[in-house]
């Protein structure tokens, strides 16, 4: 492997276990990606140590193209790239802007949706970014398959449209932003949802929308609030947990 972008690497690294910790993906299923050329990403990838999402590390970020092709010399020796790789690339292929692609299986999410509920903004301050996103809406790629081709690619980034995540029936969720960190809150973000939807439903409760006022007031506290601080949080959460 190429001592290429280190500190990418270390940071997809921590975003995988931050993912595990958060039970977004358990296991050893679901990975990151980061743009870093035109061309080019870093993606968490398949190895011979293979530990699943918790014990990832920088060795098992790898530097290819958008079709797979090792972009540097050594970058695959012993390691494949995830079968859904076509997944992160539709994705960055159809929004120039978004530079980080998260895949993740949530369960909540997964049950959420089977059940027939959306990811709607029924929070407001308990979760302001989340509120604004689901505000935006979170659509649904109806097919509960393995993206593992351009065409299923395509389909799913359709489905997405230019929204920053799409629910994946019966599968998980992708998400995508311009950075790892905020696609890896974004994905929390959407989970927590998902979960408190369902506890009011199992409670006998009624899902009701964030009055429009009450949205309004919410304040933007900022990038570095809400992804600076809350991401120093989730490794720290990290930290702890070791």
């Amino acid at each position: 492997m190429s001592a290429s972008y280190p500190a990418e690497r270390e940071l997809i690294a921590s975003a995988c276990r931050v993912l595990a910790a958060r039970g977004l993906a358990d296991g050893i299923l679901g990975h990151i990606s980061l743009r870093v050329d035109d061309a080019s990403i870093l993606v968490r990838c398949r190895g011979p140590r293979e530990r699943g999402l918790a014990w990832t590390t920088p060795e098992d970020i790898r530097l290819v193209g958008l079709d797979g092709v090792p972009a540097g010399e050594g970058e695959l020796e012993g390691y494949q790239v995830p079968n859904e790789l076509p997944l992160h690339s539709a994705v960055l292929r159809a929004q120039p802007d978004v530079e980080a692609v998260v895949h993740a299986h949530p369960p909540d999410v997964v049950a959420a949706d089977l059940a027939g509920i959306a990811i709607r903004p029924i929070v407001g301050a308990f979760d302001i970014p989340g509120a604004r996103l689901a505000a935006g809406g979170v659509p649904v790629y109806p097919r509960g398959v393995l993206v593992r081709n351009d065409a299923l690619g395509a389909e799913m980034a359709a489905a997405m449209g230019a929204r920053p995540v799409v629910v994946l029936r019966g599968h998980g969720l992708t998400s995508a932003a311009q950075t790892v960190e905020q696609a890896v809150l974004q994905a929390a973000s959407v989970d927590a949802i998902a979960r408190l939807s369902l506890r009011i439903r199992c409670a006998g409760g009624t899902l009701a929308d964030l009055a429009a006022e009450d949205m309004a007031e919410l304040p933007d506290l900022g990038a570095g609030f809400n992804t600076g601080t809350a991401w120093r949080h989730e490794l720290a959460r990290l930290e702890e947990d070791a």
